[in-house]
């Protein structure tokens, strides 16, 4: 299945520093896009992998779950090591919870991780339903586009999997219970105005993570998906002025490799 025009992965062979950037769940690294053009251009290693399931049609995610998504990001992140001396993690949403599990499992190979709208738990009755609804409905009503920006849109599924969204359930229990085991600086942008991932998920994962470096940010003019909102800028400079204090090579070349 072909995937669909702007959701392809992106990858940018820069200097020493590298950053892996985890898109959304149903969407693409379409709403990340931006933010990883951003740190190329400033000279930074780059990688944008498209998850597993995504980017094609629903019906190629139902049958995925999350060991698929996080062996994805997984191995990006293995590859990425093995180029760079620092590597950073960001994500968007579940991109987020995948994030922290990178850094919960990798430890100090990962030096910083940034989180916009990080999302911690499915919410709603709908959440209890999930176990048995997911074999009489194949899928729900769509999440994408989340924007306050008029204009701006992601490119996501306009409906929901119930199969992949039990396994993202299930996947955020057991990301919850590794919090406590993420001690990296922290950087947390996000949105008191997200229709998708409420505040409580930000503060949840702010109240359990073993970081002491922490930096918490409101995007007070974005909805969801605010790598492609009127917070954009802020969350792009935010992000590379947190990878500049923390690695001071940042967009120099050095010992990065590969073609």
């Amino acid at each position: 299945m072909p995937v669909l025009p702007g959701a392809e992965p992106y990858r940018h062979e820069g200097g020493e520093v590298g950053v892996l950037l985890c898109h959304g769940f149903t969407g693409s690294p379409q709403s990340l896009r931006p933010w990883a053009e951003y740190l190329a251009e400033r000279g930074l290693t780059v990688s944008l992998p498209l998850l597993p399931g995504h980017g094609t049609r629903w019906q190629d995610m139902q049958v995925t779950g999350w060991q698929d998504w996080y062996a994805e990001v997984d191995r990006e992140l293995r590859l990425l090591l093995e180029r760079c001396t620092e590597v950073f993690v960001f994500g968007l949403s579940m991109g987020g919870a995948l994030s922290l599990r990178l850094a919960a499992k990798h430890g100090d190979a990962v030096r910083g991780v940034v989180l916009v709208n990080p999302a911690n738990k499915v919410h709603g009755l709908a959440a209890h339903a999930l176990p048995v609804a997911r074999f009489l409905l194949p899928t729900t009503k769509g999440i994408a586009s989340d924007i306050a920006k008029d204009g701006s849109e992601e490119i996501g599924y306009d409906r929901v999997p119930l199969h992949a969204a039990h396994s993202m359930r299930r996947f955020f229990r057991l990301v919850d219970g590794e919090l406590p085991q993420v001690t990296q600086p922290l950087l947390l942008l996000h949105s008191p105005n997200d229709h998708v991932v409420p505040p409580a998920d930000s503060a949840r994962i702010l109240s359990r993570v073993s970081s002491t470096d922490v930096t918490e940010i409101l995007l007070e003019q974005s909805y969801h998906v605010a790598t492609l909102d009127h917070d954009a800028d802020r969350i792009f400079e935010e992000s590379y002025g947190f990878i500049g204090r923390l690695a001071p090579s940042a967009g120099k070349e050095g010992t990065a490799t590969g073609g």
